[in-house]
């Protein structure tokens, strides 16, 4: 006989949250090889446009963070072309330049002491988005890690190469974990390279639903209680572990080279 259909959904929600941290594995790459998976993730999942796009996260040493060696695609990063640079973008670990588009990433590094993983790229279905200068409107339940986490920059500062550009682009994130840049791309942040990693898989879900959506009819929205609860039980940092290695292993099938 059934023994739990009396039990509220709070509790509901608190026990299988303790059962996936006593079930689920942690992830043991290191934080070189979870930054080359994720280039490997987001170039199948269609975030490669060529060489745009960084994905940095902070290093050992206060004041640097790995990125992507300028030149290379997202499907040619493995741990060891991954290049070390400070804030000022010098490299001091690896060979080549880090790509100039990196300084802003400095700037919300500064910014956000609570990141330690900056994701930014140009998918087809975000870019078309970014477009039309609206923002990311999150009506699923999918995308819901996305629900008041977003934030928009709707006036388009130019090439991102400049403080300016890190001034406003640090500013417009504010206290978010995405951000819609007009006639431009996304940007998310993480407290981990996996968290990261799946806001950006979201992001361009939720652009292209959006896209979808509003050829077909007006978007309604969902109610913002039910739009917190589910980004609180989709956040978590071991539903991120855990479906990251799902898209690791995914990545590795296709990509054998990645972690060498």
């Amino acid at each position: 006989m059934a023994d739990t259909f009396h039990i509220e959904k709070s509790e509901l929600i608190a026990k299988a949250h303790q059962q996936m941290q006593q079930v689920l594995p942690d992830n043991l790459w290191t934080i070189r090889e979870k930054l080359a998976l994720t280039c490997r993730i987001l170039f199948d999942a269609g975030h490669d446009s060529g060489l745009a796009g960084q994905i940095t996260a902070r290093a050992e040493r206060s004041g640097t963070y790995y990125t992507q060696q300028f030149g290379l695609g997202f499907d040619e990063i493995t741990p060891s072309n991954l290049v070390l640079v400070d804030e000022d973008l010098n490299v001091i670990g690896g060979s080549g330049m880090a790509n100039p588009a990196n300084r802003f990433h400095s700037w919300v590094y500064r910014a956000r002491p609570d990141v330690n993983c900056i994701i930014h790229t140009h998918p087809l279905h975000i870019a078309t988005l970014s477009m039309l200068e609206i923002p990311l409107v999150v009506s699923h339940m999918d995308i819901c890690p996305l629900f008041d986490d977003c934030a928009f920059l709707q006036d388009w500062p130019g090439i991102p190469v400049g403080n300016e550009e890190g001034e406003i682009i640090s500013a417009a994130l504010g206290d978010k974990r995405a951000l819609l840049l007009s006639h431009h791309g996304q940007l998310v942040v993480g407290t981990t390279v996996e968290e990261a990693c799946m806001l950006a898989i979201l992001f361009e879900r939720a652009a292209k639903m959006q896209l979808l959506a509003l050829a077909s009819g007006a978007i309604k929205p969902i109610p913002q209680k039910l739009g917190s609860e589910a980004h609180d039980w989709i956040s978590t940092a071991k539903r991120n572990q855990t479906t990251f290695a799902y898209y690791a292993r995914r990545a590795l099938r296709v990509h054998p080279d990645c972690l060498r």
